[in-house]
C-alpha cells in the first residue's frame, strides 16, 4: 500500500494537517479552559472577600449568629456548595454543610495549607491563585475553593468583647467552595466544537492536497510514466506531453524529449547500418559459398590428381592388350577377308577387345563423373552403390601401394536424401587417407556400411592399420589448412571440406585413433535431410570437440 509518490505525499501532508490542527486545537481548549478557571478564581476571591466584608460588623460585635445567618443565607444560592471559617488551629468554627463545626480539624501539612503553612510563620500576603485550589466534592463534581485570611485588624484587638493580642497576625480563614460544573460544562463544549471545527478543516485541507496533489503532482508523474514506457517500448514517434507540472516535471520531461529525440536519431542509424551490414553480409555469403563451391572442386580436382598416375595404370593394361589383339586380327585378315579356319579365333580377340574397351570406358566414366563439377542437389541415393564407385576408382592404387582392400557392405541399407558427388568425395577422401597411411607396410583398409543403432542413420566406417593419429593433432585435424603431410604433398582442405559436408547432411564424424596401431573414421547420416536448401557446405574454422579425423588428405 501507499507506493506511489501521489499516495504517500496525500497521506504524509494529511497526518502532519492532523497532528498539527489537534495540537492547535488542544492549546486552544486549554487556554479558554485556563482563562475560564482565572475569572472563576478571581471572581471567588471576590465573592470571599464580600462575605468578609458583610460579616465584618457582625464579628466585631461578637453577634456571631447574624454572621452566621449571612453565611447561610449566600450559601443557598447557585454554585455555591458550602461556607467555612477555621481558627488559627484549623478547628472549623462554622460551616454550611452539616456535621463539620466545632468537629473537623484541617491537618495544616496538608496540600491545602501547605502553601500558607510550609514555614513556622505563616504567610500574610498571597495571590488568588495561590490561595485557589481545585478538588473532587463528595457529590461527584470538582469544586474550587478560595481560601481568603482573616486578619487581626486594630478593631479587632482593641475590642473590649474578645480582644486579641498584636502579636497575632491572623485570626483565622474564610473558606468558599464553589462549584466547577459550569466551567466543565462549558469546556466540554468547547472541546466538541473545536473537535468538529478542527475535523472539518482537517476535511478540507485534505481535500484541498489531493485534488492539488492528483493535478500537480501525480498527473504530471503519471503522463511521464506512460511516456518512457512508450520510450521503453521503442515507440519513439510519440511527443512526450506533460500538462499542468511544476517546472522540475516540465524540466524532467523536456529532459525525456531530448533524450527521445537522440534514441530515435540513433535507431535510425542503428537501422540504417544494419540494413548495410545485412547486405553485406549476403554478399559475402554468397562470395563464401562460391569459394567453399571452388574449394570443393579444388579438393576434387587433387583426389583426381592423386587418382591419376594409378588410373593411367589401370587404363594402361587394357589398352596394350586392346594394341596386341588389334594386332593379331590385322595378322588374320587377308586381302579376301578373314580364312574361314581363323574366323572363331578373330571372333574371340574381338570379344577381348570389346571386354578390353569396356572396362576402359568404365574406369573413364568413373573418373568423368568424379571431376563433374555438377550443381549440389540432393536425391534419394543408395550409400552402397556409391561406396563401390569409389572403391573402384582407388582400388588400383591400393594394389600398387601394397595395401589389401576389403568392403564390407550392409545391402539392407535404405536410401539417404543426399548429394550423391558430395558423399562420393567423403568416401574417396576418407579411403585414400587410408591408403596412404597404411602404404610401405603390410596394409589394411576396410570400408563398412551398416544401419544405425536407432535404425535413422546409416554409417559409414573406414578403418586402417596404419601409422595413427597423435593425440596433440587430434583436435586440429579439421582445422582447415593444418596438414601433417611435407610439403608440396597437401594444403590440410581435404578433412576440412570432409566435415563441412558431412555438417551440411546433418551428419556426424568420429574418430577414434591410436599412434602405431591405426585409425577408425565412423560417418554418421541421417535417413531424413535436415536442411531444406541442400548443397550448401560450411566449413569448420576449429575442430568440433569429442569429434577428430586424420588429416592426411589435403
Amino acid at each position: 500500500m501507499f507506493r506511489r509518490l501521489a499516495q504517500r505525499l496525500i497521506l504524509a501532508l494529511t497526518v502532519i494537517v492532523i497532528i498539527i490542527a489537534a495540537i492547535s486545537g488542544l492549546i486552544t481548549v486549554r487556554s479558554q479552559e485556563r482563562q475560564l478557571l482565572d475569572s472563576m478564581i478571581l471572581g471567588a476571591d471576590q465573592l470571599s472577600r464580600g462575605i468578609a466584608a458583610a460579616t465584618w460588623h457582625a464579628m466585631l460585635a461578637d453577634n456571631r449568629n447574624s454572621a452566621y445567618s449571612v453565611m447561610q443565607t449566600i450559601a443557598e444560592k447557585q454554585g455555591i456548595d458550602r461556607i467555612r471559617i477555621f481558627n488559627r488551629d484549623g478547628i472549623v468554627m462554622y460551616s454550611t454543610a452539616p456535621g463539620e463545626t466545632g468537629r473537623t480539624r484541617v491537618d495544616k501539612s496538608s496540600e491545602a495549607c501547605a502553601v500558607c503553612h510550609a514555614t513556622t510563620e505563616p504567610r500574610m500576603v498571597l495571590a488568588a491563585h495561590s490561595r485557589a485550589r481545585v478538588f473532587r466534592s463528595p457529590m461527584g463534581h470538582r469544586s474550587l475553593a478560595m481560601v481568603t485570611p482573616i486578619y487581626n485588624e486594630p478593631s479587632c484587638s482593641q475590642a473590649d468583647c474578645h480582644a486579641h493580642p498584636k502579636s497575632i497576625k491572623v485570626l483565622g480563614v474564610l473558606e468558599v467552595a464553589l462549584s466547577i460544573q459550569p466551567v466543565d460544562h462549558e469546556v466540554a463544549d468547547m472541546k466538541w466544537r473545536a473537535s468538529i471545527v478542527t475535523g472539518i478543516e482537517i476535511l478540507l485541507i485534505s481535500v484541498f492536497i489531493f485534488f492539488f496533489t492528483r493535478r500537480f503532482v501525480a498527473r504530471p508523474v503519471q503522463q511521464l510514466v506512460e511516456a518512457t514506457k512508450e520510450i521503453s517500448d521503442m515507440r519513439l514517434d510519440t511527443p512526450i506531453e506533460v500538462k499542468g507540472g511544476s517546472q522540475e516535471i516540465d524540466e524532467l520531461a523536456s529532459s525525456f524529449s531530448a533524450m527521445r529525440r537522440r534514441l530515435k536519431s540513433a535507431m535510425n542509424e542503428l537501422n540504417q547500418f544494419a540494413e548495410t551490414l545485412e547486405a553485406k553480409v549476403t554478399e559475402r555469403t554468397e562470395q563464401l559459398q562460391q569459394a567453399q563451391k571452388k574449394l570443393m572442386q579444388t579438393d576434387r580436382l587433387a583426389s583426381l590428381g592423386q587418382l591419376s598416375a594409378s588410373v593411367a595404370h589401370e587404363i594402361n593394361n587394357p589398352v596394350s592388350g586392346v594394341l596386341n589383339l588389334a594386332m593379331l586380327m590385322q595378322r588374320i585378315l587377308k586381302d579376301d577377308g578373314i580364312p574361314k579356319e581363323r574366323i572363331p579365333e578373330f571372333r574371340k580377340y574381338l570379344t577381348q577387345v570389346i571386354h578390353e574397351t569396356t572396362r576402359v570406358g568404365r574406369i573413364v566414366s568413373d573418373l568423368l563423373s568424379f571431376s563433374r563439377r555438377s550443381k549440389p542437389q540432393r536425391s534419394l541415393a543408395g550409400l552402397n552403390r556409391i561406396t563401390r564407385s569409389t572403391v573402384s576408382l582407388v582400388a588400383h592404387k591400393a594394389k600398387l601401394a601394397g595395401v589389401e582392400l576389403e568392403t564390407k557392405l550392409d545391402e539392407t541399407l535404405p536410401d539417404i536424401p543426399c548429394d550423391s558427388s558430395q558423399i562420393q568425395q567423403v568416401v574417396l577422401n576418407l579411403v585414400m587417407n587410408a591408403i596412404e597411411a597404411t602404404q610401405g607396410k603390410a596394409g589394411r583398409v576396410e570400408v563398412l556400411t551398416k544401419l544405425g543403432p536407432n535404425r535413422d542413420a546409416v554409417v559409414l566406417t573406414v578403418a586402417d592399420n596404419g601409422e595413427g593419429i597423435p593425440p596433440e593433432n587430434l583436435s586440429k585435424i579439421f582445422d582447415p589448412f593444418f596438414t601433417t603431410k611435407p610439403e608440396g604433398k597437401g594444403v590440410g582442405l581435404g578433412l576440412a571440406v570432409l566435415y563441412g559436408i558431412v555438417e551440411a547432411h546433418g551428419g556426424e564424424v568420429d574418430v577414434k585413433s591410436e599412434v602405431g596401431s591405426g585409425t577408425i573414421f565412423t560417418v554418421r547420416l541421417p535417413l531424413t535431410a535436415p536442411d531444406p536448401s541442400p548443397g550448401v557446405v560450411q566449413l569448420p574454422m576449429t575442430a568440433p570437440v569429442g569429434t577428430a579425423s586424420a588429416n592426411r588428405m589435403d
